[in-house]
This record gives C-alpha cells, structure tokens and sequence, in this order.
C-alpha cells in the first residue's frame, strides 16, 4: 500500500507541475497576444491583465529585487518612511549655488560673484521648497509667452524699471509681456524681421541660439515660433526674477554669467549668439569673452550685437557716455573679431552682425603674427568650474562641419561628429539603434501618461540626456526639454545633442541646478541614480528634482530595480503620489519605471501627505 500511495503522490505532483506549467505558459500567450494588437480578443484581455494588474504593480518588482539585488532583502518587511518638512517660508525662491547672501562674499572682479558658488554638505537644505500662497499652474504655450500670474513670481520691480522699454507690465493679477526690450521696444518681432534679413533664419540653417544677458527672455520667446530655440541665460542680480519670469513664459533660459568660468556649453554648438544691450564688456581683456562665444559658435554660425558702442557717433548723447570711451570699445571689438575670423556682414542703425567663417584657415597667418594665440590641443567640451582661456579655439577637430543638415532634417539625421567618429564608442549604427530605443521608450511613456502630447508639460527636463534620444523621440512644438549632460557620464555627448537641433547643458547632480524652484513640468531620468549610486546622497538629488519641479508635475525615472526601491523609500517621505511599474518588455526585464506626480501645496499647507 505505501508503495502505491507513494506513485501516486508522484502522480499527482507530476500533473499539478504539468497544469501550472500549461496556465503559465497560456497566460504568457495571452499577455503577448494582448500587447501584439491582435486578434477580436484584445478587450476581454485587456480587461483580465488590468485586474490582475492592479495588485501585481508591487509584487513583481519585490521579486525582482530578490533577483537582481543582492543588498535589497527583506523589503517585504514595512519600512520606515522619514517624512520631510517644508522648508521655512523664506527659502520659497531659493537658488543653493547662486543664493544672494553667499555670493555678496565672493570678489566682485569679473563678475566673479554672480557665478554658481554652491554651499557645502553640512549647509544643504533637507526640506521641501514651499509654493508661494496662491500659487496656480502657469497658462498654456502660447498664451504663457505673454501672460505669467503674478501669485508665481510676484515681483513689480521691472515693470517699474523697464516701464518705457515695454519688458513686463502689471495687469490686475497678472504680468503681461509685450514683446518688448531695450533695443525693441517696438516689439521683438520687428527686431527679428530685421535680424531676418541679413540671417537665415527661416530655413532651418540657424536652429540654435544664444542669448547673453537675457533679460525676460523676449527675443527667444519670439524666435520659437520661427522654429528656433535660444538659451537664455542671465545673472540672479537687481533684475529679481528675470529668469524666472522667462521660465514661467515658458522660454529656455537658465541662471548664469559671463564671468571666469567657461560657459557650462559645448563647442560648437549654437547656429547664433545674441547680445542686446546685455552690458557686458565685450572688448575688455583683450576679448577674452568673445573668444568664449567664439568656443560655443558653429563655423558659419552669426554673432548680433545690439546696443552700445554700434554706432556710438550717432548715439553716444542718447547713450550719455563720451564718445571717445565707446570709440574705443568699439575699437576693440572690432579688432577682436578680426583675430576670431569673423567677418562684420551688416550694421545698421544700433545692431551689427558678424559671421564666425567657415574655413579660418584664410585668416590663421593674421592670428599667428598677432598677440592670438591658438588653444593647445586639448579637448574645448571639458568646460565644467573650468577657467576661460586666452586663445582661440580651433575649428576642426570636434564635429560642427558643412555636413550639418537644415532643420528638422538634422534632428534624426548623423551628427557630424559621430560621422566623423569622435564620440568613442558610439558607431552610425549605436546611434540610430539608441534613436530606435527611444522612439520606443517614449511610446510606453505616452501610454502611461496620456498628457505628454497635450501641451500639458511645456518645460521638460531630461537629468541624463545621452545623445538625446528621448527629447527627439518626444519632439513637438508644444514644449521643449532641457537636455543635461551629467559632467560624470561616461561619454561625453552633449555636441551631439547641439547637432540634432536640441539644446541642453551641462551639470553635476551633486550640486542645485541653476534655475528658480518650479520651473520644470516634467523631469526625466533614466540611468541617473546607477550613475550617481556612489557619487552623492539620493536624497539631495530628489530633494533638487522637487525644488525646481511645479506642483502636480511629474517625473518618469527608469532605472534597475534595486536602485529604484531605494529611491521609492524616500519619495515615500516626500508629498509625491507615485507607482512603480515593469519595464514596457515585461516583468523579466530587471529595469523598471517609476512615475510620480508631485503634490500641490503652498505656504502653510500641513495636510498633504505623500501616498503610493
């Protein structure tokens, strides 16, 4: 009897092996004949996964971690969720690496004080930035360009200012921005016509461009609907909120300077540079500065320069400067532009443009009898906290050729410098395999999140951009993304990004990017936290994403598995709803996603609190 009851015992286990077996495998089918799109069936398998579904959000990735982790044991345990506090109300417009208190120690030479001064571990804050009271989610593009509400950045002090050159003006509970600037107060639309006429700006060649000294960002909000897309960029100084008014439009623009630190750009990587009345000293030092935006100029590229000294004859009396100081800065500009190889193609009135040639090998004898010197040979993209240099970059060597292809053409089309095979390791194939990728990624994304296309999120940031493949899979002229070259990544791919026809910049996470809190709708990461594992804290990181990320923004992180449940231990204390979800390929895949949407809340608010 013990020898027959013992087969069938065998027996049994043997057919219920046998059964799950079958129910594993015909759910496996099912589940992929449900994502192939085929078939009568696909509503009834719809509607069996999304019940199923709801409860295996967790569960899956739980046994991922068993896994793939070998530190992530035991997280099926409760875990222990520090909550943090708002920060004190004072801290609602904080900027870390360019707060006023810490740079008013720093030498004025230079403009030294107004560059990214950061405070160290012990000072960093481990709280969340409140919104002001009253604070609403800014008006849709195109409306944003011109109306910001005042409870988001109440500042009247340039509508007092500007008053005559129509920068801003105060409407009831609003700003409205007439387009106007310094040298525009017709209109920057006007100013553009003019610049139009002389630079080709209409048919895709000039894709990228430059603004120094910004101001509230007119001539780049204006030049969006021409298909192009300026970075802005000026000081967090008298003008309060500058930027901040730019971003809350909805127009590219960062903090920074022109000071004695390369700008945080690639070379090569803008079609323009602009300056209107930015005041800043272009002839000084022998033109130091202007060999830096020559650094960031693409061969062929344009350089604006509106405002004092052009044309100082006339308007030197209006300008209430003698003339014989604005002869001589102009003298100077002059002479530093012939050393750069830039030919002067038009002044007119107060603007004047020149051209940075393509080919300066006919001007190089000039520069090697002059006191120019031509930069050693070194690499001109490795500009992080790095000093400006006395010399002139060299053109060949780093990508920005004639091959660049016109606007939109060049957004899929081959970088130069990946034809050229400058970016180690990265082959034509990789790059259109990565483009590929991505177009795929962002698909999944548009599932998930059905706003994405909407116009929902205008300002979206991308924390680890690699060549760019998920803003150029996302691209739509509804919204644009800042592309962030992490200053530790691997590769160095950032001119690449520039020859797609996008813009972006570098950065260290370790550090508060240089913007105003709330100024991103959507934030983007994939990769950044295995980047950064052994770099610095997770909790600064996500403690920065939730300072310039707006309320009821959101955030899509993809990353492994054991990273991410790390990173959820601490959105857990943080006033963000979020999911983890399995990677669009399935559960086995050990990359997961994590999408989360930020709470909203303002100055004394104390019940929101953070759920999953």
């Amino acid at each position: 009897m013990a020898g027959k009851n013992s087969g069938d015992n065998r027996t049994r286990t043997s057919v219920s092996i046998f059964i799950i077996a079958g129910l594993c495998c015909f759910f496996y089918l099912l589940g992929a004949w449900q994502r192939s799109g085929f078939g009568k069936g696909d509503s009834i398998a719809v509607a069996v996964t999304k019940t199923a579904g709801e409860n295996c959000d967790i569960l899956p990735n739980l046994n991922f971690e068993t896994r793939h982790a070998g530190e992530a044991g035991g997280t099926d345990e409760p875990e222990e969720v520090e909550e943090l506090k708002p920060c004190d109300p004072q801290y609602t417009d904080y900027t870390p690496c360019q707060d006023q208190k810490r740079a008013m120690t720093f030498p004025r030479e230079n403009m030294n004080y107004r560059e990214r001064h950061c405070p160290p571990q012990e000072e960093k804050l481990h709280c969340l930035i409140p919104a002001p009271k009253g604070y609403v989610t800014p008006f849709p593009w195109p409306k944003s360009r011109d109306y910001v509400p005042y409870a988001n950045a109440p500042y009247k002090s340039l509508t007092v200012e500007k008053a005559i050159q129509n920068w801003v003006q105060y409407e009831g509970n609003v700003f409205r921005f007439p387009g106007g600037g310094t040298q525009f107060p017709q209109g920057a639309d006007k100013y553009i016509d003019q610049l139009a006429s002389v630079v080709p700006i209409e048919n895709g060649t000039v894709r990228t461009a430059l603004d120094t000294g910004c101001g509230v960002a007119s001539w780049g909000a204006y030049l969006w609907k021409r298909n192009v897309i300026a970075m802005s960029f000026a000081p967090r100084d008298s003008h309060e909120a500058q930027v901040q008014f730019a971003l809350e439009r909805g127009v590219p623009a960062v903090i920074g300077v022109l000071g004695t630190i390369k700008m945080p750009y690639p070379s090569k990587a803008f079609d323009m540079a602009h300056c209107s009345r930015c005041l800043i000293p272009w002839g000084a030092a022998d033109g130091i500065l202007m060999m830096e935006v020559d650094r960031v100029l693409r061969p062929g590229g344009y350089w604006v320069l509106s405002g004092p000294p052009i044309n100082w004859k006339v308007n030197f009396k209006a300008w209430q400067r003698p003339k014989e100081d604005l002869e001589e800065e102009q003298r100077k500009i002059e002479e530093a532009a012939k050393l750069l190889c830039w030919e002067k193609i038009s002044e007119k009135g107060e603007t004047a443009i020149w051209q940075k040639r393509k080919d300066s090998a006919s001007c190089r004898s000039a520069q090697e009898n002059s006191a120019a010197r031509v930069c050693k040979p070194s690499d001109p993209d490795s500009v992080w906290y790095n000093k400006m240099e006395m010399c002139i970059t060299p053109n060949n060597g780093n990508g920005g050729d004639e091959s660049l292809k016109p606007f939109p053409e060049r957004l899929y089309a081959v970088p130069p410098r990946i034809a050229n095979g400058l970016v180690s390791g990265v082959s034509v194939a990789k790059y259109q395999e990565d483009s590929k990728k991505w177009k795929k990624h962002v698909s999944a994304y548009k599932k998930i999140n059905k706003l994405l296309d909407t116009g929902r999120y205008r300002n979206i940031m991308d924390m680890n951009a690699g060549l760019g493949g998920f803003a150029a899979a996302l691209h739509n002229p509804k919204f644009w993304v800042m592309n962030v070259m992490p200053t530790i990544a691997e590769k160095n791919t950032l001119g690449v990004i520039f020859e797609r026809g996008l813009i972006g910049i570098y950065h260290d996470w370790c550090e508060a990017f240089s913007t105003y809190p709330r100024t991103y709708d959507l934030i983007h990461a994939s990769g950044l936290f295995s980047l950064y594992k052994d770099k610095c804290e997770f909790e600064d990181i996500l403690l920065e994403m939730d300072r310039i990320l707006r309320p009821e923004g959101a955030v899509i992180l993809r990353d492994n598995v054991d990273v991410l449940i790390k990173v959820k231990k601490i959105i857990g204390g943080m006033r963000w709803n979020f999911k983890l979800m399995d990677h669009e390929d399935g559960p086995l895949v050990p990359e997961k996603i994590l999408v989360a949407v930020k709470q909203y809340w303002t100055l004394g608010d104390t019940n929101s609190t953070s759920s999953q």
